[in-house]
């Protein structure tokens, strides 16, 4: 099936999506600032480039699409026509499995929040980020184990 745009507006079209600073990380950024968390953006030195970093507690956060990382991909993958799609999303999804690993195998804890679910519910969604943060935070040693 052919476009319905040529070939110079559907270039103009895709030039508008933006892969870093979309309107979702803002909202999450600003919520994270709001409540005096220090972290990184687009952490170069993580796999993966986390969208959000705490490198001091190798901490990271993904604010991913849907369609470019594929939310529950194998149930809607017979629906785009173009092989190219396909493959760029698989492409996509490989390489976050491969930077996931990485970062466990580093010693990095790390949490995907999923565009759906900020869209859906705002609060909810950084509730998942503030619990990720929390649960990580490094608990205190007891006097008893504490060395003098």
């Amino acid at each position: 099936m052919p476009d319905k745009f040529s070939k110079e507006v559907r270039s103009r079209i895709m030039s508008k999506i933006r892969g870093k600073e979309t309107s979702l990380e803002k909202f999450v950024f600003r919520e994270l600032r709001k409540r005096k968390v220090h972290f990184q953006k687009h952490y170069k030195k993580a796999p993966g480039s986390p969208d959000l970093a705490i490198p001091s507690r190798k901490l990271a956060i993904f604010v991913d699409g849907d369609f470019w990382h594929g939310y529950r991909y194998p149930t809607w993958k017979h629906k785009i026509r173009k092989k190219f799609w396909r493959d760029k999303i698989e492409r996509n999804r490989r390489r976050d499995r491969r930077n996931f690993a990485k970062l466990r195998r580093l010693g990095w804890k790390y949490i995907r929040v999923w565009e759906h679910e900020i869209k859906a519910d705002r609060l909810k969604a950084t509730g998942k980020i503030f619990n990720f943060l929390d649960s990580t935070r490094l608990k205190p040693v007891p006097a008893r184990l504490r060395r003098v």
